[in-house]
């Protein structure tokens, strides 16, 4: 990536705050990043929608730190912690072809944009090479649509979250009261990217977009407003992911009192009976025994090249 890679790291606006950290010369913005890719894990993961997981699993790398930062996020441990590895862009894309080669359905991407540099220089080099999986790129939804543009024709698959639609629930559980805003210019153009959703003959996503929405304590409203947005836009040509996994880790419950349960089965039943009346038929939908701290993944560094 040459000297564009230096211009995006030295002053970098790649995620939405915009902060202008020099990360060459060892500053870290918000995400916490610096000039060197850190990572947690690069695995087969079962616990993404079934289109993506299947029977293989989703070759997921996690990347550390988050543009985001969202106050009850259950893999706090890379986004907020820090935990994880450094890797240089050829260990990186040796991650890639490792898990293409364990049988990963799809390369999955896990919150990757403050590394977007380097993980674009990763995906070149693995591409000579011989990756051929589909691309997912897994989000908060809180992107730049100038930064997205990057990775046309590098992505296949988005997915991305929706969380909120509430500039104060944004502000007061993710810092960050222009996602709103945000993730509606996001989404845009990450379909304008993808398209309409294409599978192959084993009902695996091969193109297209899915988006995650996480019900959260006492936001019904919201949810139910995110889900007329996103139906009103979209339609059925993407997906919906309406997910009730919300975890209350101990870390949250004293600061935020109101986030301290998990959410109620009648909760769920009635976004997603809302979610039938708006006529949405595109959506993956969970049944119990989803709310577990055993979904945490180890952040150690498994599974990346070193």
């Amino acid at each position: 990536m040459g000297e564009d890679y230096r211009q995006l790291l030295e002053h970098c606006t790649l995620c939405p705050r915009r902060c202008g950290a020099d990360r060459l010369r060892g500053e870290t913005g918000y995400c916490g990043a610096g000039a060197a890719v850190r990572a947690g894990r690069a695995a087969l993961h079962f616990w993404e929608e079934p289109c993506l997981s299947g029977d293989r699993g989703s070759g997921a790398v996690f990347f550390s730190g988050c543009t985001l930062g969202c106050v009850f996020c259950q893999n706090y441990q890379i986004s907020a912690d820090g935990q994880g590895v450094e890797v240089t862009v050829p260990q990186l894309a040796e991650s890639f072809l490792s898990l293409q080669q364990q049988g990963a359905h799809n390369l999955n991407l896990v919150t990757a944009t403050h590394y977007l540099p380097q993980v674009i220089a990763a995906l070149d080099l693995a591409k000579s090479r011989g990756l051929a999986l589909p691309v997912v790129y897994n989000c908060g939804g809180y992107e730049r649509r100038e930064t997205l543009r990057m990775l046309a024709g590098y992505v296949d698959i988005y997915l991305p979250d929706c969380k909120y639609l509430d500039a104060q629930l944004a502000a007061r559980y993710s810092g960050a009261p222009d996602y709103p805003q945000v993730v509606r210019e996001a989404l845009d153009e990450m379909f304008l990217q993808v398209g309409e959703p294409v599978f192959d003959d084993c009902g695996m996503m091969r193109r297209g977009m899915i988006v995650r929405h996480l019900l959260l304590p006492g936001c019904e409203a919201d949810s139910r407003a995110v889900l007329r947005y996103l139906y009103g836009r979209f339609g059925d040509s993407v997906y919906l992911s309406i997910m009730n996994q919300y975890t209350p880790l101990p870390r949250v419950r004293v600061r935020w009192p109101e986030l301290g349960r998990c959410i109620t089965a009648a909760e769920y039943e009635r976004v997603i009976d809302y979610a039938l009346e708006l006529g949405i038929e595109n959506a993956f939908v969970q049944e119990g025994g989803t709310v577990s701290e055993s979904f945490i993944p180890d952040f150690s560094g498994q599974g990346l090249a070193r």
